[in-house]
Formats: C-alpha cells, structure tokens, sequence
C-alpha cells in the first residue's frame, strides 16, 4: 500500500482527492453490505451516536488519513513504514496519559514500558535527524515512472516536516482508537460503527478535497498507478486485509498481531527499493532498529502484565478460600459454647 500510495503521488496526483476516493470506494465496498446485514438495527442509532460517530470519523479518518498522506507526500514510503512501528507505543503512552494504563516503575514490565517510549522516541528523531550514507537501490530501472522523485528533491527542511507529520497522524489515529474502543462498549455493532464513519468520512474528505483542489481536470482518472492504487487501498487493504486483521486478532489477541508489524517495514523498504528505486538512507534503518526495540519492549511489558495479573487473582483467591476455611471451624466452636450457654439456664429452670 505505501509503495503504491507513493507511485500515485509522485505523479502528482493530489493527497486530498486520493483520500476522498479511498473513502468513497470503501462505501461502495461496506454500505451495501451493511443494509443487507444490519437494516433492523440501523434504526437503533440515536443523534447523540451519530454525532459522536462524526467526530470519531472527522478525528480518525479525515484528519488522520490526510496527515499522513502528506507526510508520505513530503518523505519516502520507508519512512512511512518505519514509523508505524510506533503505533502501538504511541497508544499505549496516550492511553497511559488518560489514566488508562498505569505504570508500576518498580517493576520489571514498568521498567519495559517507559524503555519503550523513550527508545521509540530516539527512533523517530534519529529518522528525521540522522539521514547517513545511503545505501545503493535494489532496482535501478523503477517500476513505477515519476514525474519528479521527491526521494532526490526532497529538501532536508521538508524531510523533517512529513516526518513529524507522519507522527502527528499516528498520534491522532491512536486517539481515535482509544475513543473507538469506548464508543463499541456503548454502541458494540462493529459493521455499523465502521460504515457510518466511513459514509461521513466520504463528506469531509470531499470538503477537504474541493478547498484544497479547485481544478476539476487534476480530478480525472485514469488507467494509470493512481487508479491502481485507490482500487487496492479501498478493497484490498480496507476490505480483505482489515477482515484478516479482525480475524487475527480474535483468534491470537493484539499483542500476538502487534508483534508482526516490524515485517512491514522490512517488507516496505525492499518493495521501495525495487518498485520505486528509493534510495534507503542508513539513518531510517538505524531509526527503525530503535522503533521496532520500543514496540517489542512494551509489547513484552504487556505480556508479562497480563500473565501476572491472573496469577495474582487466583493467589487472592486461594488466600481467601484459605482464610474462610480458618475460620469455620473457629465459628462452629463459637456455636457450639452459645448454644451450651442457652441450654445452661434451661436445666437450671428445670431443676428448681
């Protein structure tokens, strides 16, 4: 997907249309799904839902979708890889922020934790910063033509800036992951969720498109990598490739899905090379080694976490089972010397 998203860009086609054509695609893809699926249970949405699924969609896709398609604009579809592997980070360290998560520094996993933000940080600089020597393309002879390859014209000022966008995008979809996930436990019908949020997304990413891009010729398509692309972002990726994330997720957990991300960026960096001919720099290696040391790192916190966690439950209740079996035979006895004490005074009646 990034090496195709980039293809498309460095043609010239615009960010803002390429991203209201995803989103228009991705809704002839779900909508009819979810009038098949979902038709009693659309009526089950209220305003206030539909209002928070706007914003969700504004946040998530519109705002996210377009940074981050800009800050792949201005750098190179490595970079954009790279990065990624800081998703999961970023997440955590937001959700750390919202009091979700908590921090126990005097343990091992705490220590893990807080090792991995600060080496996914160092990542990120070290990938805007550092560029190093380069490293000679795989394929000389590109794939995919270019009007202009912003790998070479690319000023160092406009590196910097795509990069921290890049960051900016990251950031805000883990915000809108953090407010997805509470919004599924007031409303938990995933398919509707997902399609109302895609059809307002369509709307704002077309208001977006028309301001930024008012010459409708720069709107036409062609049977060139664009369409190419928008057709493999919007079905492949959004439909198969989200189904398979879903189903993976369910069937492992996140965390076992989480640790396969650093294969992207591998992937990405030798499909860049050889489709794009992009030069790899040794500074985005190196920035990648780190990001993918933070993610393993939280990703190892986690783990560990969650396999004290039940432990320390099933040792409070085998104290507690423990105690309450302490103290039965302590209240039969008490028992006992009451109903001694009532008898007493009987026979005492008795006898006079």
């Amino acid at each position: 997907m990034f090496v195709l998203i980039k293809a498309a860009f460095n043609q010239g086609f615009n960010t803002f249309v390429y991203v209201f054509y995803t989103q228009a695609a991705a809704c002839l893809l779900l909508v009819p799904i979810a009038v098949l699926r979902e038709r009693e249970n659309i009526k089950s949405m209220s305003f206030r839902l539909l209002f928070k699924l706007f914003l969700c969609a504004l946040l998530g896709n519109t705002f996210s979708i377009n940074l981050l398609d800009v800050a792949l604009k201005y750098t190179s579809a490595t970079v954009q890889s790279t990065i990624s592997n800081s998703k999961p980070v970023v997440t955590f360290f937001l959700a750390l922020l919202l009091r979700m998560e908590v921090v126990k520094l005097r343990s091992s996993h705490g220590i893990a934790k807080v090792t991995g933000i600060v080496l996914c940080l160092a990542g990120v600089l070290v990938v805007a910063f550092f560029t190093g020597p380069a490293l000679s393309p795989v394929n000389h002879h590109r794939a995919f033509h270019a009007s202009h390859t912003s790998s070479d014209l690319t000023s160092r000022v406009t590196w910097i800036k795509g990069t921290f966008l890049k960051l900016l995008g990251d950031i805000t979809w883990s915000l809108w992951i953090i407010f997805q996930a509470a919004l599924l436990k007031e409303y938990p019908n995933r398919m509707l969720v997902t399609v109302t949020q895609c059809v307002f997304s369509t709307a704002q990413t077309f208001v977006v498109a028309v301001v930024a891009e008012r010459d409708m010729t720069r709107w036409k398509l062609g049977l060139d990598i664009s369409l190419l692309s928008i057709l493999y972002t919007s079905f492949v990726v959004s439909g198969v490739s989200n189904y398979l994330i879903v189903w993976c997720m369910e069937m492992k957990g996140p965390v076992f899905l989480a640790i396969w991300f650093p294969l992207c960026f591998v992937l990405t960096m030798f499909c860049s090379s050889f489709f794009l001919g992009e030069v790899i720099h040794v500074g985005s290696i190196l920035g990648g080694i780190f990001l993918t040391a933070g993610l393993y790192s939280v990703l190892w916190a986690k783990s560990k976490e969650t396999m004290v966690e039940p432990c320390t439950e099933v040792n409070m209740t085998e104290s507690a089972q423990e105690e309450e079996e302490e103290r039965k035979p302590e209240e039969n006895q008490r028992k006992v010397r009451e109903e001694h004490e009532d008898d007493v005074p009987a026979s005492a009646v008795e006898q006079v």
